[in-house]
């Protein structure tokens, strides 16, 4: 397979990692049988014939390695709790096999296409110990077998030399550094160009999923490029603009960038701004005056978004809504009659705007009716024989809309019908929804790209109406949609006010909008009497154990909430001794700790065992999982390298090894990632060392999670902190200007003005 050029010869070469420690256990011998082997990470569990005549078993990444093929393990051993000693391999060599049985089982372990156990024999039987060296270099003798013609022969030696040269690439690849997982996804990208594409620029390997810009730059180094190359310059920048769209932004000032980029890359300022302009020439980089922000420098597809969302949404409003063949004021009222509701002033405002107006907004914080305003709207599209949807940003919210106006809600990929194999929605420009009226509710939740996605497959006719709350923390995804259409002044807003009796009575309801307006909730409880808590600790380590007591005992024993259900922990950051993460470990340690009966599944610092409680960290199609989501481990078979993980709503997904960096524990859970979520109890731990992160949207959004029990456990000064801070994590976006921008271009013609909704008798 390797070693010298021969095929038959005894010479070692590297192909596994070279980054075991000196002294680390050596075992040789041939691997035996594969148990267990992930196709994209290389994660093998072998059980190895050692050259002594015992037996191991090995566990490690061991990619493309067939049973058969002698090999040189290096590693340490450890003792699992329920399968024995284990060699845990941190670099591996393989030497070509030199038996004739080793020889046969090499070729007929299905390496090699076109070759199975039967036709290894044969070719065995013909050459002897010559077989590799003839597929090698005489494949046109191949023919001498009984079963092999000439065009099959061609394919076999043509497949083993790929075969070699894949070895040849990984080896490349594991001498500078990159693990065995990235090493696949790179040699399938690449295929036989990969070692080109890394030595020429090495930078092109962040187009490969999961190697970011400092993997790939810790490999341009091994390599010797320069620190002030163009391409890594360029690749630079590049990050930090991705960066800043993964933080909320669409555009950034350019002197912004700049200095995180001199910082992030080591070199003096000047530097960057050819490396800029290359980038601006290429496509890749769009260059803008923004207003007062001056010169602004954005990815390129980003803001192209932002342009085709606003002229899209612009169109949309401008084009005249059908006009109404009814008495809109004893349509309302039928409405109230027919499904039960008494809807105040401001509630009878947004109904009207969503029956006459092109694009409403109803926007308003906990308790204040939206829900009874969109019942209301679907009531009243139905008598109008209007064909309605319903849709929100997730499968949760798209649950809860559902139940609340008994009809079909849906998230919005379902309802543009994403293709996760293209990564497009089949609803567009070309195919648009089939809707007279469509109704979106969590609409904060809502980023640029699928705001875009939406408003481009609406047709003319189609009236949008967008429900949320505009003071909770934006998107996880770039932009501040929701609050942008509301500044653009091209829908119709309604910002509800008032909160309803049986809202005012609940004091995580009055405390929600005592912070939204920038005022410190009562703190001070009596025990017992109240929906909402605060737990005064000011160290973060005394209030950390404060947050796990609460969450495993004292909540549980006076509210009756199921500790790992009914309970949610909301964190403003990851770090910090108050961060999820450490959260999550402790609390793990309490709720579900390691025995006997609960097997765990790891890869690299991430261990899940039976009973923990997970989130998905990104949409998966396939799996029918998506961002957000969160269920218990309720199997973990680490013979077979899964884990299952029920969702409490009838789905089971199934996990791989490989797949385990999309799942985290979820005892806590970051702020943003609890938006469209509802739960039980929540606890809050808030401190002062959050300072980088407490805001008043922050605060607010997590406190509104909570449907029944609020908990902040931490420091006075903290909550102080967050209530006072209203600007926290401003977003640069251009939504609204884009919006204001597309209208005033083309004033649509015929486009009748907007019903002034002060002028209609309620």
């Amino acid at each position: 397979m390797s070693g010298d050029r021969s095929g038959t010869g005894g010479q070692e070469k590297l192909f596994g990692g070279g980054d075991a420690p000196a002294d680390a256990i050596v075992l040789d011998g041939t691997l035996a049988r594969i148990v267990y082997r992930h196709p994209d990470s290389g994660f093998t569990v072998a059980r190895i014939h050692t050259t002594e005549g015992g037996e191991a078993t090995a566990v490690g990444e061991l990619w493309g390695i067939p049973e058969g093929t002698p090999i040189r393990l290096r590693g340490a051993w450890v003792d699992d709790r329920r399968f024995g000693r284990q060699l845990k391999v941190a670099g591996y060599q393989v030497r070509s096999p030199e038996t004739l049985v080793g020889i046969e089982k090499f070729l007929g372990g299905g390496i090699i296409p076109g070759i199975g156990p039967e036709l290894a024999r044969r070719m065995v039987a013909k050459f002897g110990p010559r077989t590799l060296e003839i597929v090698e270099r005489e494949p046109e003798r191949l023919t001498e077998v009984e079963g092999i013609g000439a065009g099959r022969a061609a394919k076999i030696s043509a497949a083993f030399a790929e075969h070699r040269h894949v070895q040849d690439v990984m080896v490349f690849l594991r001498g500078h550094g990159v693990t065995a997982a990235f090493a696949g996804r790179i040699v399938r990208k690449y295929g036989k160009d990969a070692v080109r594409v890394v030595r020429e620029n090495p930078y092109r390997l962040t187009e490969v999923w999961g190697i970011g810009f400092r993997t790939a730059d810790s490999i341009a180094e091994k390599l010797g490029v320069a620190r002030d190359a163009p391409e890594r310059l360029q690749a630079g920048l590049v990050f930090v603009l991705g960066s800043e769209v993964e933080d909320g932004h669409t555009h950034v000032p350019e002197n912004a960038l700049f200095d995180r980029g001199a910082e992030i890359l080591g070199v003096a300022r000047e530097k960057l701004l050819p490396a800029l302009e290359t980038l601006e020439r290429g496509g890749t980089v769009m260059r803008e005056v923004l207003g007062d922000r001056g010169r602004t420098a954005s990815l390129a597809t980003v803001t192209q978004l932002e342009i085709e969302a606003a002229a899209a949404f612009a169109e949309l409003c401008r084009t005249p809504a059908r006009l109404v063949a009814l008495d809109i004021e004893q349509a309302v009222a039928e409405v109230e009659v027919a499904a039960d509701l008494q809807l105040a002033p401001q509630q009878k405002k947004a109904v009207v705007a969503a029956a006459v107006d092109k694009c409403v907004v109803v926007t308003g914080g906990p308790g204040v009716g939206k829900t009874t305003i969109i019942r209301a709207v679907v009531e009243l599209a139905r008598r109008m024989r209007r064909r309605f949807s319903l849709a929100a940003p997730t499968g949760r919210a798209a649950k809860r809309l559902a139940e609340s106006t008994g009809q079909e809600a849906v998230t919005l990929h379902r309802l543009l019908e994403y293709n996760p194999q293209s990564g497009a929605f089949q609803r567009d420009e070309d195919n648009p929804l089939d809707a007279d009226l469509v109704v979106v509710d969590e609409c904060s939740m809502v980023d640029l790209a699928l705001f875009r996605a939406l408003v481009v497959a609406l047709p003319a006719r189609t009236q949008l109406v967008l429900v949320g709350d505009v003071d909770q923390l934006p998107s996880v995804g770039a932009g501040a949609v929701l609050a942008d259409v509301i500044a653009s002044g091209a829908a119709t807003v309604v910002r509800l006010t008032e909160i309803f009796r049986q809202a005012a009575q609940s004091k995580i309801v009055t405390s929600a909008h005592l912070i939204n307006q920038g005022q410190l909730p009562e703190l001070d409880s009596a025990p017992g009497a109240s929906d909402f808590y605060f737990v005064g600790r000011d160290e973060p380590v005394a209030a950390r154990d404060t947050v796990v007591e609460m969450v495993a005992e004292r909540i549980p024993a006076r509210f009756g909430f199921d500790r790992m259900t009914g309970v949610q922990v909301l964190a403003p950051m990851h770090r910090g001794e108050l961060g999820t993460t450490a959260l999550n470990v402790a609390l793990q340690a309490r709720l579900n700790p390691p025995g006997d009966d609960k097997p765990e599944l790891s890869r690299g610092e991430r261990a899940f065992r039976k009973g923990d409680k997970v989130m998905q960290l990104k949409n998966d199609y396939d799996r029918n999982v998506y961002n957000g989501d969160i269920g218990i481990v309720e199997r973990v078979d680490p013979d077979a390298g899964k884990l299952w993980v029920a969702l409490g709503d009838g789905r089971t997904a199934e996990y791989e090894r490989a797949d385990l960096d999309q799942l985290v524990l979820a005892y806590a859970v970051s702020v943003h990632k609890s938006q469209g979520s509802e739960y039980p109890a929540v606890v809050i731990p808030l401190a002062t060392q959050h300072f980088m992160m407490l805001g008043r949207s922050l605060l607010y959004t997590a406190v509104t999670r909570g449907k029944r029990l609020v908990v902040i456990v931490g420091s006075r000064r903290a909550v102080g902190m967050a209530v006072k801070n209203a600007t926290a994590r401003a977003r640069y976006t251009w939504l609204a200007e884009r919006i204001r921008e597309a209208t005033a271009a083309e004033p649509g013609g015929d486009a009748a003005e907007p019903d002034d909704l002060d002028d209609i008798d309620l």
